[in-house]
């Protein structure tokens, strides 16, 4: 569905060169991407604050022009075609809105049926489908002005569906939502995956929003990818590691080991114990640790992404 070819951008900015003079400069915001993107695919692509992502969603869309590479979304180059492309996809963006803000909800949604020219049944069976998943109907007569941010998000991803795309690019979806609604877009995503027939590209800050909903992420840092696989394979690549937090009704004798684990640390007098692990998995440390002394409670935490990506990034940038 999507097909990148060592696709750059650069931008021209002035930079300071004396008291009084300046200078152009050409400055790669996106320096030779290659990616592809089945169909079906849910993929999260993140990065920090100016890494490029942005940038990378409006080459796919139409909105910017390459300054070199390929590039295809269904089949089609989104500049020369960008017409026929605005037609098979959908786009989010957290930041910005394509419902009319005096209309009702409603009517936004029936505009948008001509402006797509999507036929009446079709159209009324996608609202029909988005009003039950997202929980629409309390206020699909409500201006849009009048909707609270949680709804009128739910409304721009309504809006982006009802004529019925092949490819849907999120930006920062649940920018600023409430747990309830980060919840029902969540949810209603999950489902759109679950059933295959979207293929979906989403960038987030919210890495809470790429574990529930990607299986593959793509990490983009000062226009390079960094990382192109599973959440699974980072953790691999940078050392994240589940740790067994372990309630004991005896302490552990001194010099206790864990092979393949190690004791990072120790509280209530000795009465609760975590341990990383290195070389053994969950199932063989569990095992032995109820083997080996009279354990009250156990469980096995996972490791945190952002600890992950955050560490990514340090080795990427050489920061401390």
């Amino acid at each position: 569905m999507i097909e990148m070819r060592e696709l750059r951008k650069n931008f021209s900015v002035r930079v300071k060169a004396g008291r009084l003079r300046r200078q152009k400069r050409e400055v790669a915001a996106v320096d030779g991407v290659s990616l592809s993107i089945a169909r079906g695919e849910m993929v999260g692509y993140i990065g920090p604050n100016g890494a490029g992502k942005s940038t990378t969603l409006k080459m796919l869309t139409g909105v910017l022009t390459p300054t070199s590479g390929e590039v295809s979304v269904c089949g089609l180059r989104p500049v020369p075609q960008r017409t026929r492309l605005a037609l098979r996809i959908g786009v989010v963006f957290g930041q910005r809105s394509q419902l009319w803000w005096d209309l009702p909800l409603r009517e936004s949604f029936r505009l948008l049926r001509h402006v797509y020219r999507v036929p009446a049944t079709e159209h009324a069976a996608r609202l029909r489908r988005c009003e039950e998943l997202l929980d629409l109907r309390a206020f699909l007569d409500t201006p849009v002005r009048q909707l609270s941010l949680g709804q009128r998000m739910r409304g721009e991803l309504t809006a982006a569906l009802l004529h019925g795309p092949e490819v849907l690019f999120l930006d920062e979806p649940t920018i600023g939502l409430d747990v309830v609604s980060k919840q029902a877009v969540r949810s209603f995503l999950g489902e759109l995956g679950r059933t295959g027939d979207v293929t979906l590209v989403l960038t987030t800050h919210d890495l809470a929003d790429i574990e529930r909903l990607c299986h593959r992420l793509v990490v983009i840092d000062h226009g390079h990818v960094v990382h192109d696989g599973t959440i699974e394979q980072l953790h691999t690549r940078y050392g994240s590691r589940r740790r067994v937090v372990a309630d004991l009704d005896v302490p552990l004798p001194p010099g206790f080991t864990l092979p393949g684990a190690t004791l990072t640390s120790t509280e209530a007098d000795g009465h609760r114990v975590t341990f990383t692990l290195e070389s053994i998995a969950a199932g063989a440390a569990v095992a032995a640790l109820v083997t080996a002394a009279q354990v009250r409670d156990l469980s096995v935490v996972e490791p945190e992404i952002e600890d992950v990506v955050a560490r990514l990034y340090t080795d990427v940038s050489g920061a401390p």
